[in-house]
């Protein structure tokens, strides 16, 4: 069974042999659930990351651009790792962003939404354009090769791989949602099971 931080694609009946870098990533985020557990700690839902290390990544937006972390500084940041084929895990936390800048009200214009995409095999610039963009057009897709994407998943102790579908495949990935705050610090990891009005209490809590 999945750690309850990972969700396998809807109707992916697979079974995988232990992965030494799954274990240690999964290692790692049970770590990251420990963080900010002492009496004075926050109240959150989601997982408060603060103190933990700041990933980063060098990735290119869907206009070709290189982008790093840096480039959003000055703005709250929500990043989520994914793919355009994903069939209810991506969708969701997408159409949740888009409930949550709803009830930040006037301070959504302040959130940049980032999504990395972990299959680049597949989503070219242009489909991963047309995905975000269908969501909202200001949310920002971003992909590099297979070890610029790799690097960009390490640095956020983000898990992914294929997963063979017959004659194709499905991607398995950490379905965590990561807070940045505006001074370019790792705040938060909001679950996949939260709802947007407890996503919003966690931003408030600590942006």
């Amino acid at each position: 069974m999945l750690s309850p931080f990972l969700r396998a694609p809807a109707g992916a009946a697979h079974a995988h042999a232990p992965d030494p870098r799954r274990r240690l990533l999964l290692s790692s985020l049970a770590l990251l659930a420990l963080t900010g557990c002492g009496p004075d700690a926050p109240k959150l839902h989601g997982m408060d990351l603060s103190g933990m290390p700041t990933g980063d990544f060098q990735l290119q937006d869907t206009g070709g651009q290189t982008r790093r972390l840096a480039d959003y500084r000055g703005h709250p940041i929500m990043l989520f790792f994914g793919f355009t084929q994903c069939p209810d895990i991506c969708p969701t936390a997408l159409t949740r962003a888009i409930e949550i800048k709803g009830l930040l009200g006037a301070d959504a214009d302040k959130l940049r939404v980032l999504f990395i995409t972990v299959d680049p095999e597949r989503d070219t610039p242009e489909i991963l354009q047309a995905y975000t963009q269908a969501f909202d057009p200001a949310f920002v897709g971003l992909r590099g090769d297979a070890e610029q994407t790799r690097a960009a998943a390490q640095s956020f102790k983000v898990f992914y791989q294929k997963v063979a579908t017959g004659s194709s495949y499905t991607m398995d990935h950490t379905a965590l949602t990561y807070i940045i705050d505006a001074q370019g610090k790792l705040r938060l990891a909001l679950r996949h099971q939260q709802t947007a009005e407890q996503c919003v209490e966690d931003l408030r809590t600590v942006l």
